[in-house]
């Protein structure tokens, strides 16, 4: 698997619906603001490797405490901002590289939108992480609130945001989510945040997606990047569920975008999926292995060995 995920994917990318792909996709950096002409040296693959780093991302998932005005709420923001970065901290110094901030203790979720006060408590949350840590930073807003988390993610310098309903339709737990992707992207170059990637989930978990029954995966993955993400996110069905290895190898050679996995990695099958280009973890690194519980030491210390050695497999 690791070999067909990691290997040449330009033929995949040359559809008619989609020309400029193949060769190397030369528009893709003039879209985001860049002055020179760019060129088929710089794909999505090597942006990618360039901004991050290294052509792998594991990426530790901070569930932020239940933020004001939601049905759970009982801490003050101090409160929040302290174990959130305390959390952080420990993804950090087991050599995490990256990790995003996710309101999944607000449930039940508002569909498409939250109030300010979400945004504002998110951004103070945000940026205490980002500046005690200096780690990468990505921001999810759940459910698709996702030109707030974009808002966040730019006031506060991270580096990409996590966005559900990028490109098709599905209905989730809190309803119909409708494509974002034009007015989100238009929305991110009105604010001059162009730096902030855009992750997108594919298909995404705990929704159903009979509305796009006759489109596949790859279809979608496809629209993803035609619809200009930085990325795809592959999931299982559920949280902490594992994604299918062939549903990720079939989206890894339809498409020429880095491809992420959102559900389900741990340092036991990580291996697995060595050709991935990010894993987003979370479940996994907590206590009895549960999204609500605090972070393990040991898991979140086992699943960074377990990254690091990938790099054996290469």
């Amino acid at each position: 698997m690791a070999g067909a995920l990691s290997g040449d994917r330009t033929a995949s990318a040359q559809r008619d619906s989609i020309p400029d792909i193949a060769g190397g996709r030369g528009w893709w950096t003039c879209t985001r603001g860049e002055e020179s002409e760019v060129s088929s040296v710089l794909t999505p693959l090597s942006t990618f490797r360039e901004r991050f780093g290294a052509s792998r991302l594991l990426i530790g998932v901070l569930h932020v405490g239940a933020l004001p005005g939601t049905p759970r709420a009982c801490d003050s923001i101090g409160m929040l901002i302290r174990r959130t970065a305390d959390e952080a901290q420990v993804y950090r110094d087991a050599g995490f590289p990256a990790v995003v901030i996710e309101n999944m203790h607000d449930r039940p979720y508002l569909k498409g939108r939250v109030g300010p006060e979400i945004t504002a408590a998110m951004t103070a949350i945000a940026s205490e992480v980002k500046r005690q840590t200096g780690l990468v930073l990505g921001v999810q807003v759940l459910a698709g609130a996702n030109r707030e988390a974009l808002a966040i993610a730019h006031a506060c310098d991270a580096d990409f945001v996590r966005v559900e309903g990028f490109a098709f339709a599905h209905v989730a737990d809190e309803g119909l989510i409708e494509s974002c992707a034009g007015e989100l992207l238009r929305y991110r170059r009105a604010l001059g945040a162009d730096r902030v990637q855009v992750f997108a989930d594919i298909k995404k978990k705990h929704s159903a997606h009979a509305i796009t029954a006759d489109v596949s995966l790859e279809e979608t993955a496809r629209a993803a990047e035609f619809f200009l993400a930085d990325a795809v996110i592959v999931t299982g069905i559920a949280t902490g569920v594992e994604a299918s290895g062939e549903d990720v190898n079939a989206v890894a050679g339809a498409v020429s975008i880095p491809v992420l996995i959102g559900s389900g990695v741990t340092p036991t099958n990580v291996a697995r999926f060595a050709g991935a280009h990010g894993y987003i973890v979370g479940s996994a690194m907590k206590q009895g292995g549960h999204w609500s519980n605090p972070l393990d030491r040991g898991a979140v210390g086992a699943m960074a060995r377990a990254f690091a050695a990938l790099d054996d497999l290469s």
